[in-house]
């Protein structure tokens, strides 16, 4: 009789809330996060916006994860790699950023547009599935707390707990912090970034009992010249990580 009530109560709450997002798609129609126009469900690219999206796939540096434009072997690494190893073990992105992915991430960055952030998710998942597969805990690039007041929120950790969530892995933002409020990196060259995120970032109290032995993702909405993983994956191998990939949603390539 208590199953059977349970089961009533169950079926009637999974009816409220079918309802409720059916009324909530009727007030707030599902959009597409790049030009917004109307599709089937929250967080979908209308067909033409898939399209044009620059998605990242093999062949790929086995380590950067910049792609390449023929096929190269197996465990090839690009001429970047190979003069000078980055600290992580492995990155990986979804997209290509350019003028086309641009504009969402900037939405998501700094325009609460969170509408794409499961379907984001759920590509950067696919990307880097081996990825997100062997690794024990999931960080994401932090910000400076002054920075974090202003916007309201942390697009990388946003994108880390979807992932954290997806995978059933734990998340973590009290392992790294951002020391130092540098300036953007967007607007800097290579030689700039490196100096303005040297001495950008520190390890928390807790990190190396946490980091002991742990294989981390790193996760960031978008990697550039890779200078700020790089410097955060250093930390988190000295705080006693076994290893360090990354993740990120969006990369620039060079023509």
């Amino acid at each position: 009789m208590l199953a059977s009530v349970k089961g009533r109560d169950r079926r009637g709450a999974e009816l409220w809330r079918g309802m409720g997002g059916v009324a909530l798609d009727l007030l707030f129609p599902p959009r597409c996060p790049s030009c917004r126009a109307p599709v089937a469900a929250d967080g979908n690219f209308c067909a033409p916006c898939f399209d044009t999206l620059h998605l990242i796939t093999a062949p790929m540096c086995e380590c950067c994860g910049i792609p390449f434009p023929v096929a190269a072997g197996e465990d090839m690494r690009c001429p970047a790699c190979l003069e000078a190893p980055p600290a992580f073990d492995a990155a990986r992105a979804a997209m290509v950023y350019d003028r086309v992915s641009a504009p969402l991430i900037a939405a998501l960055k700094f325009q609460d547009q969170w509408a794409g952030l499961a379907r984001y998710a759920q590509m950067m998942a696919g990307s880097g599935a081996a990825l997100l597969a062997e690794c024990d805990l999931i960080v994401p690039v932090p910000l400076h707390w002054r920075r974090l007041l202003k916007r309201k929120y942390n697009q990388a950790a946003l994108l880390a707990y979807a992932l954290a969530e997806g995978a059933g892995k734990p998340c973590r933002l009290d392992l790294l912090r951002r020391a130092v409020p540098t300036k953007p990196q967007m607007r800097l060259d290579r030689k700039s970034r490196l100096t303005n995120v040297r001495h950008a970032f520190a390890l928390s109290a807790l990190a190396p009992a946490q980091l002991k032995g742990k294989r981390v993702l790193l996760v960031d909405d978008v990697v550039t010249t890779g200078a700020t993983v790089d410097v955060c994956a250093k930390l988190l191998r000295q705080g006693g990580a076994a290893r360090v990939s990354v993740l990120a949603l969006a990369r620039t390539v060079k023509e």
